[in-house]
């Protein structure tokens, strides 16, 4: 079964879409048309780079193969955290301690940048701040402590560590050892953020096409991106689809994994019982390395990931699965119902570090050539609702000749997953069972 095919199943019974109301609808691209950027993906990453060169006085068309917000930017968990997928000391082994500052420094401002937005647009996105981090064992608690102490006395990152003693005033779950908060983080409704993102690029002017998937990149230094009805030929291509590009760049595809992940959503709770679960209303995620993670919405239903796949199949009984994992870390809702279920697949890196560069860097001879206008962002790698903001925002600056920040994580090294297009998944999921294990341990 094919990724599109799959994707198209797992979005049938979403919250995020069943709650909100497609009121813009944009046109398929028909005939030719020109302008100075052409951004390839209708989600978070490619409508916060549309905005940012609208800013900047670039002329934008955005090519969305579905509907704007479809793919992982409008069926996310909702929250926003500090930080990147990979632990910080991947960076510092890679950049260097200064330059690692740096990068955590814009992941801060990647959260700061989602508040700006929703001021500026007057997105109604249902934000909530506030972020838990919950070790799930004594062991996992240590680490998360070393962490915590690290980033104070390395970065100058403060948050609040919450002893056994006093968790409970936090979450009223059993399964969780002790934890930090971090006031900075947050959570919203995705879909109703990328769909204000997309009026709002929209207003500056950007040409949104929906139903108009990119099946050909002609490079050159004008590029022409066909589609099945039309054309648009551009100075500069921003490749922002992830795992949805469809054979559009090659060079690309070994350096993700597409992994699927799945949420449910219960039906509405008591409000004095939803409160209770969760007093400061954060969203939460538990220290494993193939986590959980929850929040509660503001119609006070508890939201409910977990659970990966790394074959293009949907887990049998996913409701009832997850449903049994929601019940593991809160019993009071053992007999709650969950009345939607619904899953994507994310861009996972081997390394777990967004991979941002360009296109040229990735091929040899004539061909690095003709692509040096071609840049492209991915490898979010689950941790993305913030940093695709950052992210359109540096592929911006970038464009706009001035790079430093974009080369700062375009120097990122990764490699490509082992095995190929037909082994890489078999090897993945052996590697995943190590990290099972570890989990439990």
């Amino acid at each position: 079964m094919s990724l599109l095919r799959t994707d198209q199943q797992l979005t049938k019974n979403s919250y995020y879409a069943a709650t909100v109301a497609r009121e813009q609808r944009f046109p398929a691209l028909q005939g030719q048309v020109d302008c100075d950027v052409a951004v390839i993906g209708g989600g978070l990453a490619g409508l916060s780079a549309a905005i940012e060169l609208a800013d900047r006085g670039y002329s934008v068309v955005v090519l969305e193969a579905r509907e704007v917000g479809w793919g992982a930017s409008g069926r996310n968990g909702g929250q926003a955290i500090a930080g990147l997928a990979c632990d910080q000391g991947v960076i510092e082994a890679q950049l260097g301690r200064d330059a690692a500052r740096r990068v955590w420094d814009m992941t801060l401002e990647a959260i700061r940048l989602i508040g700006e937005r929703i001021a500026r647009f007057d997105i109604d996105c249902d934000w909530q701040s506030g972020y838990l981090n919950l070790a799930v064992s004594e062991r996992k608690a240590r680490e998360l402590r070393a962490w915590h102490e690290q980033m104070a006395a390395s970065y100058g990152y403060e948050t609040t560590w919450i002893d056994p003693a006093e968790l409970p005033r936090w979450i009223a779950s059993p399964r969780f050892h002790s934890g930090l908060h971090d006031a900075a983080g947050g959570h919203l409704h995705p879909l109703k953020y990328s769909l204000g993102l997309a009026r709002a690029a929209s207003t500056l002017g950007v040409r949104i096409y929906e139903n108009s998937g990119a099946s050909a990149l002609e490079p050159g230094a004008t590029a022409r991106l066909r589609t099945e009805h039309g054309s648009v030929s551009a100075s500069h291509v921003l490749l922002a689809g992830n795992v949805y590009l469809n054979g559009l760049a090659p060079a690309l595809e070994s350096r993700v994994m597409p992994v699927g992940t799945y949420i449910v959503a219960s039906e509405p709770l008591d409000p004095v019982l939803a409160r209770a679960l969760i007093p400061s209303r954060s969203a939460v995620c538990d220290t494993n390395f193939v986590l959980d993670y929850f929040r509660p919405t503001r119609d006070h239903r508890m939201l409910y990931g977990g659970r990966v796949s790394y074959s293009t199949s949907t887990p049998p009984n996913l409701a009832a699965s997850m449903q049994r994992r929601m019940a593991r870390t809160f019993p009071q809702l053992r007999d709650t119902q969950v009345e939607f279920a619904w899953g994507g697949f994310v861009d996972i890196s081997m390394n777990r570090a967004p991979d941002f560069g360009r296109l040229a860097d990735r091929l040899s001879g004539s061909a690095r050539r003709e692509h040096a206008n071609v840049y492209y962002l991915q490898g979010f790698s689950g941790h993305g609702l913030a940093l695709t903001g950052l992210a359109g925002k540096l592929v911006a600056e970038a464009i706009a000749g001035d790079a430093e920040r974009f080369d700062t994580f375009a120097r990122i090294r990764h490699r490509p997953f082992p095995g190929g297009r037909l082994l890489r998944t078999p090897a993945l999921v052996a590697g995943m069972a190590y990290y099972r294990l570890r989990d439990l341990l």
